[in-house]
Order: structure tokens, then sequence, then C-alpha cells
């Protein structure tokens, strides 16, 4: 991981002493925490207290008793299909999937590894069909300790063999699946002419204002304008004019070689590269050698664009957008038309982000939405004690952002957003993760997963817990109004704590969760959310394990007696993570990535499930989740 940044924003201890939480609780009359001195919070102020808060939850389920074992588990009431598992076929004709004889030519047809961010896509397109689309799913990384018999997750980088090599290559990236409902289960429509697979060798091209940039440029494109793949693909968006951004986050650990030699070592270091090449790309494939071709790693950590509906298009990446370890890239039509993305940095002391189109969508002409990204201003935000939040802009010339401190044009502001970052005094961050609106209140729900580095001296007024092992979650309000009436450009917004997480019981952590949050309601590690119809917050967690805890899927209400108030809807098997939490139009499906199930093995035979299949002498296979209740009602309520 890169280091913590050299930041102008102050450490401010003694004014995060003096400031409470203006976040409102039980009916808007109550805080939910207050700061003592060294920014640490007090555990809930309402203990010993009891409410009816329970009982005014939106959120009509019987929560979930946590349970942490080989499978997955469904608060009662619900009942889940796998949906779509690595190694699945996208094509008619192919031999059943065998996990020991995979190959990498036959699995750019099968549906990828490591499934995460999931997008439902409706058929026909422009609809809002719920029992018909496409689902569109980032596969991250692979974990080749629980691919590959006898392989440890150490040894990886210098033992795969080529084949092992290409299959990993081949594994990642972007599947598109069409599914459809029938009888109350999903399932691939495996003969579409619209499944596809996108790899670390799809064809793909460079736009925005550092395509065609010096230091864009290789021996393999002189233009500087195409690039082949993508890797890292975490979470992503999606378009109001029917395509999917993918965000590529963090490629620094694909790369061999030396980056303390690159001519470019300044951004190597910053970007984290440090030659580890744990996939063993470098030793069979040269652009991924630093030695031989240090301006390919500039041509990742993109959001890439990509048109589900099109087999035949070609992937963009879309540099306006800027070049970080891109965690989300959520979508809002602003009221007047524009288009707004906001993104998150996942890394120790980064930042969040918007980009914000200089020209409006126009919703009856589809193509207009065509180059809208390329074309306007990306910002980073800066959160004051006094509960505003700044939008700083990184555009070329303005303040620090000159070619006398490194930065010679747009183009290179893009390529070396962290630096721009850095220069703008924006607020490090404990590790930025998925950013998402409330579609009700037209409140930015961001999520910082984690921090363990962040020190006492380092903590400021959005990151107040010094080596933050739980996380916490940030509400970020627009002006303007509720809903559609939320100014999304603003320069400035509000903003406040939602929820510090952890086990509420522990003083010492410093929890704010509702004070009702029961034994099984509380969450740690934040990572993937998402809101369903009716404006209820879902969270995904990655990083319960570490706690002896499964990770899961929790219900959250926003607003009312109730906000702040967790509940568990799903938990995943041993080792997995849940991601990618995706709603139908209608909210009666909710669809969900489990990742990585068994990565906590050392090896594949020491593996503590084979889930889904549980079928001996095969791997286990992360897959895709449809959670749907059994009356067919929507999910939640």
């Amino acid at each position: 991981m890169a280091n913590a940044p050299s930041s102008s924003s102050p450490v401010i201890r003694d004014i995060i002493a003096a400031r409470v939480s203006r976040r409102e609780m039980l009916k808007g009359s109550l805080a939910s925490g207050a700061l003592i001195a060294g920014g640490s919070f007090v555990g809930s102020l309402f203990a010993g207290e009891t409410h009816a808060a329970a009982a005014l939850s939106t959120l009509g389920f019987p929560e979930l008793k946590r349970v942490y074992d080989k499978t997955h588990a469904a608060a009662e009431g619900y009942e889940t299909t796998i949906v779509a598992r690595w190694g699945d076929a996208l094509a008619t004709g192919l031999p059943e999937f065998d996990g020991n004889k995979a190959a990498a030519e036959e699995q750019e047809k099968r549906f990828g590894y490591n499934c995460d961010f999931i997008a439902f896509m409706p058929l026909p397109k422009g609809t809002v069909n719920s029992d018909h689309g496409l689902l569109c799913v980032n596969n991250e990384y692979i974990s080749p300790n629980v691919m590959f018999p006898g392989m440890t997750e150490d040894d990886a980088g210098k033992t795969m063999n080529k084949e092992q090599v290409d299959l990993g290559m081949a594994a990642m990236g972007h599947s598109i699946v069409e599914v459809m409902l029938k009888d109350g289960k999903w399932a691939i429509v495996e003969d579409s002419p619209l499944n596809r697979r996108i790899t670390a060798t799809t064809e793909m091209t460079l736009s925005g204002p550092a395509a065609g940039h010096a230091l864009m440029k290789t021996s393999a494109d002189a233009t500087g304008a195409k690039v082949f793949g993508t890797s890292y693909n975490c979470s992503g968006g999606f378009t109001p004019w029917g395509t999917v951004l993918t965000c590529e986050e963090g490629v620094s650990d694909i790369f061999g070689g030396d980056p303390k030699k690159a001519p470019i070592s300044d951004i190597l270091a910053r970007y984290a590269f440090d030659g580890s090449d744990i996939y063993g790309r470098a030793r069979f494939h040269d652009r991924f050698d630093l030695d031989k071709e240090p301006n390919e790693a500039n041509r990742f950590d993109w959001v890439v664009e990509i048109d589900p509906y099109d087999p035949q298009s070609t992937p963009v990446k879309r540099t306006a957008l800027g070049r970080m370890s891109h965690e989300a890239s959520t979508v809002v039509v602003n009221k007047d038309g524009r288009i707004v993305v906001y993104m998150g940095d996942d890394d120790y002391f980064e930042y969040i982000y918007r980009f914000v189109s200089s020209k409006a969508h126009d919703p009856a002409n589809p193509a207009s939405g065509k180059d809208l990204l390329d074309d306007g201003v990306l910002s980073v935000a800066r959160f004051d004690a006094d509960g505003t939040m700044i939008w700083l802009p990184l555009v070329h010339g303005q303040g620090k952002l000159t070619a006398e401190n490194g930065f010679a044009d747009q183009a290179e502001v893009l390529l070396k957003t962290r630096f721009a970052a850095d220069a703008l005094g924006a607020t490090p961050m404990d590790r930025p993760e998925d950013i998402e609106t409330n579609p009700v209140t037209g409140r930015v729900y961001a999520v910082m997963t984690k921090n363990k580095k962040r020190d006492q001296s380092k903590v400021n007024p959005a990151n107040t817990r010094p080596e933050n092992l739980w996380g916490h979650i940030v509400e970020l309000i627009p002006p303007g109004g509720r809903g559609t009436e939320a100014d999304h450009t603003a320069e400035k917004y509000q903003w406040d704590l939602f929820v510090l997480c952890g086990n509420p019981k522990e003083a010492a952590v410093g929890a704010t969760f509702h004070p009702d949050t029961s034994d099984n309601g509380w969450f740690v590690c934040p990572d993937n959310i998402t809101f369903d119809p009716a404006g209820r917050l879902w969270v995904a967690t990655d990083g319960a394990n570490d706690f002896d805890l499964p990770d899961g899927v929790y219900g959250v209400d926003t607003e009312g007696a109730a906000r702040g108030l967790p509940k568990l809807l799903f938990t995943c098997p041993h080792g997995a993570e849940a991601t990618g939490p995706c709603f139908t139009p209608d909210g009666t499906t909710l669809f969900l990535s489990v990742q990585h199930p068994a990565e906590d093995a050392e090896t594949l035979d020491k593996a503590a499930t084979l889930w889904p299949d549980f079928t001996d002498g095969q791997p286990p296979r992360p897959s895709v989740v449809a959670i749907r209740r059994k009356d067919g009602q929507p999910v939640g309520a």
C-alpha cells in the first residue's frame, strides 16, 4: 500500500474534541454520541435506556442470528438461489466445468472468478423490467491458494506456470450474463448472444484528457490511445444511457520489475507499485514488466465504460474521471441534467472524489451520453470541523496545480490524481470504499472500511478513531432539498458521521449504532452499499472474518426513529465476503456477490468450505446469489 500522503489538511485534535455529532436520531431529537478529548467516541449515550425504535423499523424481516460455517444463511421467510458461479458456461457446447482442468481459452467463455460489483440492466433496454435482464459483474482478482492444489498465496507469483497465469488473466475482468426469473428462480440464459467476458486481453480505447499523452504511450501503442484489458475490477456504476462503469482498483501488484529504476518512479511509488507481481504475469508477458514497459502501468487504475447491450462494442477507459484505486463510480443525474459521478480511492489515507460533466444528458436522445464522461471537472473532498464539506476542483492552472509544481497540463493532473489531491489539502480518509446516493432523500453515503494505520496524531473531523479496525459511514448532504431537488454540483455540502462501526458493548471501540441494535445487528468493515427503492440502506461487509464473525448483508434505516438501526439479513460462508449488492427495479430481488470463499485457507486441501457445490476434489466457487422473499414481496419490507 502507498504511504500516507503529505497533506496540508490540519490535524485539529482540540477542535475534534469539541465537536459533537450532528446526526439526528430518535425522531431527530437526540444525538447519537459525543466526542471526548483526543477524538474518541464514547459508546452509546443511551446505554441502559429502552426505546420503541426497533418496533418502528421499516425493515420487516425477523433478524437472522449470526451463522458462520461452511454455507450461507438468510433470514426466515427468505430463499436464495445460486445464479452464476465461477466457471459457469456463457456459451453452448462447453463441457461440464471441472475446476481442476480449467484452461485460459475456455475461461474466456465462462463466468469469471471472485465476483464483486453487480449491475442489473433490464431487458429490453430502456425498460424497468425486473424479471429479465443482464447481470454485469466485476471479477476482481483470483485466489490461487484455493484454485490450484498445493499452491499457497505467497508462492503463486513465482510458481504459477504460464497456463495458470493465463487462466488467471482470463478469469479476471468483467462478466455479462443474460438472466431470467422463472417460477421464482433466477438462471443464466446460456445461449444468449449478449453473454460476454471482458478480460486482460480485451481491446479498449483511452479517451479524455490523458488519452494520447506521452506517459500513456508504449512500444505496442505509439498513439497512447489503445490498451488491452482491465484487471482488479472492484465496484462500479451504471449510466442513464445504458452503459456500465467498472472500476479498476489498484493494479500495482500484477506488475513485476523494479519501479525504483523506472523513469516514472515517483508516480509508481505514489500508486504503490512495488514489483511484487503476485500472479506471475511479468514472467510471461513483457507489458507487465516495469523494466520493459513502465508506461503500461499508467494505462490502468481508470474507470472503464462498457455497453452491455452491444457485444461488439469496444470498452472505453474514461480518463477525465481520474486515476486512483477506484471504488465506486456512482452516477447521479443532477436536477439540471448534468451527470455527477461519486468515487472513492480505496487505500489508506486516500480521498473521496466527484466528477461533474460539462454538458447535460438528454434522456430523449440516448446518444447524448456517448462522450459526456470525457468533459467535466473532477474534484476532491475536504471535510471541515464545522460540518461543511468543500469540493476542491482538480483543474490545471488553478492553485498549486501548475507546471512549476509538476503538472504540465490537465492530462498530468489526471494521471497524477493522488498528487493533485495532496497538493490541494484534501482530507485523508480511512480507505474510502463504496459511495451511493439515497433515491428518496438525495443524501450521499460514503463508506470507510477501516484504517489500522491511522494513529492519534492523524485523526481528523471525518476520521475520528486511531487504529480504526471497524470502519464507519459518512453522510454527505448536498444543498437544495430532498430527492431530485438536491444539488449534487454544489461546491459546499454539509456532512455528518452516520455510524461508527464495531461492537457497541465494547466502550473502547466507540461504536455509534442506534441503541436498540441487537447482538446480531452490529457490523464491522462496511464495504459495498446500495439502496432499495424505498430508500433503505443495505450494507455488505468485508473483514468480519478478522473478528471470527461472518461477513454479510445488513439493512439500515436512514431516517426516523430507527435511523442507524441495522438488521442482519444474510451471512456468507467461511472465508468469504459479501459484496456488490444490487436490486431489481421493483426491489423484489437482491443480487449479491459472495467473493473468495475459503480464501483464508493456506492451501486448497485445508479449505474450510467447498461452497457452493460441496463437491469433493473440486475447489470452492465464488458466486452471485439472488435473495428473494418467499412470498415475492420486496426485500426488506
